[in-house]
């Protein structure tokens, strides 16, 4: 027969109670302590990351952008006239000489132009001889008659001082003697009268001349212009060098002043680099520079800054000061790096992603467990690589210069 027992009923549920409440103590203290320890901190892999190290010492400023190599001296070679392409004979990238004929062009209205051209100088030259005859004969009629006016006059004279003595001595009449006087005077006024024709026909002799001598000046004018533009059917390359461009075909019809060829000297190479903007603002005339031709490094310097932007960028002439290595030619893709400045004892870093010149960031900076926390960075003046550290961080400190864009909910990563 079984006994009831109520106090072992009454032990047993006490002790469930304080098992059950002793395990609401552990789940309550182990979500707090969950709670306390905030997310879980990201981890990435350390290959995954650019890291560099904060250093001092000197910082030299440089800006680089890509460019190519132009000729110093470009000629470019105009049709005189419109006309047509008759014929080809050099090909792009050929050497040429100044009077190596590159194309042969076609126009007969040209060569009409030039025979009435000289058709009218001959004629003009005729005319001035004619006209310079004419003057001399005329104006040696004129002296002619100058000339015997002086001889009536001297004859005059001479009677007058024959008939003045007579006169004296009552031989002739005293009134004949002095119509005598009358007429020497008369001759007298009229060998001045002649001479001053004379002199005033020298004057327009000259002037005649020169009217007809600017008449023919023209005329020649008109035959130069018209021969040049008949030798400038055959165009000829104006300098040696080399053949870059004939941006025209055989048979094409091309106007008067239309680019006809493109010469190049062969030796004076300079870079024309594109440079951003936003580093344009430093670089100065005479700063030196380095061109890298993919074959060789050539130095030089800033021989002009454009103050137009275009497209984003500034162009800037570089004149090149060493010896160009083998392959260097007109047109060649080259980058070239300019010289701004040298920092003396700066902080500086590798250039961040997204870091700019003059500006504020948080960086990740790495200590020694391989935990990366974020600090507040104040940038400073930017070089190619490298930037300056004005605050926040001190030299030996490691920071991450990939982009951290990934983990902008995290003020701290670890790197694995």
């Amino acid at each position: 027969m079984d006994i009831a027992r109520p106090e072992l009923k009454k032990r047993k549920r006490r002790r469930q109670i304080v098992l059950g409440t002793a395990l609401g103590i552990v789940v309550i203290a182990t979500g707090a302590g969950i709670m306390s320890l905030g997310p879980a901190m990201p981890s990435v892999e350390r290959s995954s990351v650019l890291v560099d190290t904060v250093k001092r010492g000197e910082l030299l400023r440089e800006v680089r952008g890509p460019g190519t190599l132009v000729p110093k001296e470009i000629r470019w070679i105009a049709a005189e006239t419109s006309a047509r392409v008759e014929r080809i004979l050099v090909k792009p990238g050929a050497a040429v000489d100044a009077d190596t004929v590159i194309l042969e062009l076609s126009n007969a209205e040209v060569d009409d132009q030039l025979l009435a051209a000289m058709t009218a100088f001959t004629a003009a030259q005729s005319d001035l001889a004619a006209r310079r005859t004419e003057l001399q004969s005329r104006l040696l009629d004129q002296q002619a008659a100058e000339a015997q006016a002086r001889t009536d006059y001297e004859t005059a004279r001479m009677q007058a001082e024959s008939e003045k003595s007579v006169a004296e001595k009552g031989i002739i009449p005293a009134v004949q003697y002095k119509k005598s006087l009358v007429v020497l005077e008369q001759l007298k006024y009229r060998v001045d009268i002649e001479r001053q024709r004379v002199n005033e026909f020298r004057r327009n002799i000259s002037a005649q001349l020169a009217a007809e001598k600017a008449r023919l000046d023209q005329l020649a004018n008109t035959r130069d212009l018209r021969q040049r533009q008949a030798d400038g059917l055959k165009v000829r390359a104006g300098i040696s060098g080399v053949l870059q461009r004939v941006p025209v075909e055989e048979g094409q019809q091309v106007d008067a002043g239309s680019n006809l060829a493109r010469v190049a000297g062969p030796g004076d190479l300079m870079a024309e680099l594109r440079i951003a903007e936003t580093q344009a603002k430093d670089i100065v005339i005479g700063q030196p520079a380095r061109i890298d031709t993919r074959n060789g490094i050539v130095a030089g310097k800033v021989l002009r800054v454009d103050p137009a932007v275009q497209n984003g960028s500034v162009q800037v002439d570089v004149e090149l000061e060493g010896d160009l290595p083998a392959g260097a030619r007109p047109d060649l893709s080259v980058d070239g790096t300019i010289e701004i400045e040298r920092l003396a004892d700066v902080l500086y870093v590798g250039r961040p992603a997204f870091g700019q010149p003059d500006s504020e960031v948080r960086l990740f900076k790495v200590d020694v467990d391989g935990v990366a926390a974020r600090v507040p960075v104040q940038l400073g003046r930017s070089s190619v690589n490298l930037i300056e550290i004005r605050k926040g961080l001190a030299a030996g400190d490691r920071v991450i210069l990939s982009d951290t864009s990934a983990w902008d909910q995290s003020d701290r990563i670890r790197l694995n």
